[in-house]
């Protein structure tokens, strides 16, 4: 989905020949690079791969990518911990890992997880993401419902000992930009999700750029 979400939707990623065999060119939209499997596959195709398979496109996307001079390298995992958590924390030394997550019960078992499993291979976490922590309605945007309860991330947060990043709302002009190719920072940064993000974001780089100086 991240090629519809930056506006990449029908961008090809190009294979030249390198000195040491292919390497793909990223696409690039919005300041940012990206590769994807939706750049490799087709729309209706299900990814069913595991073990080897994983394994070697996660090194593919890794080290034959042309990626340059870059200011972060970001992985979008699935949920879960299964083998591309390992593939990637085996392949790459990590600055870290952002735990992203809901507000309900059953989602935060599973934030839960994912969280002790980081940690267990070395991984520093660095936070909490709260998504879709409640609906602001265009027409009342003085409020806001909390469709999936409150309050899990800050008690999760809490409970474990790791910063909780921030909220993001769940708003229609999201859900639009998304669908547009455009992100909510730039098509409408003084929204209260794109604030949200962007707050998110600006911790992140603080985060990652102090443990790089204690290295």
């Amino acid at each position: 989905n991240a090629p519809a979400m930056l506006g990449l939707a029908d961008a090809k990623v190009m294979v030249q020949k390198g000195k040491q065999g292919d390497v793909i060119e990223p696409a690039f939209n919005h300041g940012i690079k990206l590769v994807s499997m939706g750049f490799l596959i087709d729309p209706d195709q299900p990814v069913i791969w595991r073990g080897p398979m994983l394994n070697g496109i996660i090194r593919q996307f890794l080290y034959q990518v042309e990626w340059g001079e870059l200011d972060y390298l970001i992985v979008d995992m699935p949920p879960g911990t299964g083998d591309a958590q390992l593939t990637l924390a085996q392949a790459v030394p990590m600055a870290g890992a952002v735990i992203v997550t809901t507000p309900q019960n059953v989602a935060l078992l599973d934030s839960r997880r994912g969280l002790k499993m980081f940690e267990q291979m070395g991984v520093p976490v660095l936070g909490i993401i709260e998504n879709m922590s409640y609906f602001i309605p265009p027409d009342l945007p003085d409020r806001q419902y909390d469709l999936f309860g409150s309050g899990g991330g800050e008690k999760t947060s809490k409970e474990l000992g790791i910063p909780l990043l921030g909220c993001i709302p769940l708003e229609i002009s999201l859900r639009q930009g998304g669908d547009q190719g455009l992100p909510i920072a730039v098509g409408n940064p003084e929204s209260a999700s794109a604030k949200a993000l962007i707050a998110i974001a600006s911790e992140i780089a603080a985060k990652v750029s102090i443990a790089a100086l204690s290295t």
